[in-house]
């Protein structure tokens, strides 16, 4: 594999720097949801647009962008390091929520009425989609890299961004259900968006 040839150049993928990456990933993901948490009950209106807008953004860049910088994608292999890395990030996210964000209250009643009672309802959505982010990421990057020579992480995070907004605008204008314009419906909005910029990206490019 490319990273048993060049394991400073690309594609690294190492087991102990796949676990420390996803342990900085896991702590930086718990400090914004904890940020968002704290600030959202406290404040509304456009302060809290604001204001929860920019961590959820800080925490889209850094879920999809990271990863595959870190691992430095460029192969098969480069891109599921960095979902390897995602996904121990979402280990370590759940073991501070367990221990720390949930005992100190930090989610509101109605997180807990969407889960039926229960706060464990959303950890296994978090293990999917903390996986699936850093993974599509990698892969626009390692697609910007066979196409231009070198990632281009501003462009990836802008145009998923870019493409979330429009998803979510279809949508809420289509009456998709539960689709809105706010801070929910863009965050799901990513998700799609990710997988049409893998396409996009892909077009026309060759991968070694």
């Amino acid at each position: 594999m490319t990273s048993a040839v060049q394991p400073t150049a690309a594609d690294h993928t190492e087991l102990r720097h796949v676990l420390r990456s996803g342990t900085q990933l896991g702590v930086l993901q718990t400090a914004l949801v904890a940020a968002f948490g704290l600030a959202q009950p406290r404040i509304d209106g456009m302060t809290e647009l604001l204001v929860c807008g920019a961590i959820l953004v800080v925490g889209i860049a850094a879920t999809i962008a990271l990863p595959g910088l870190w691992t430095r994608a460029r192969s098969i292999e480069g891109i599921a390091g960095a979902a390897g890395i995602g996904l121990f990030a979402t280990v370590v996210y759940l073991l501070i929520d367990v221990a720390v964000l949930q005992p100190l209250g930090v989610y509101t009643n109605r997180w807990l009425e969407i889960g039926g009672g229960s706060n464990w309802w959303y950890h296994p959505i978090w293990w999917m989609v903390g996986t699936y982010m850093p993974w599509l990421g990698a892969w626009v990057l390692a697609n910007q890299t066979a196409k231009s020579g070198a990632p281009n992480p501003a462009m990836l995070v802008v145009m998923t961004l870019v493409l979330s907004a429009v998803i979510m605008a279809v949508a809420t204008v289509a009456k998709f259900p539960g689709a809105s314009f706010g801070l929910g419906t863009f965050a799901v909005s990513v998700l799609p968006a990710q997988a049409v910029l893998v396409a996009i990206t892909g077009l026309g490019g060759r991968r070694g």
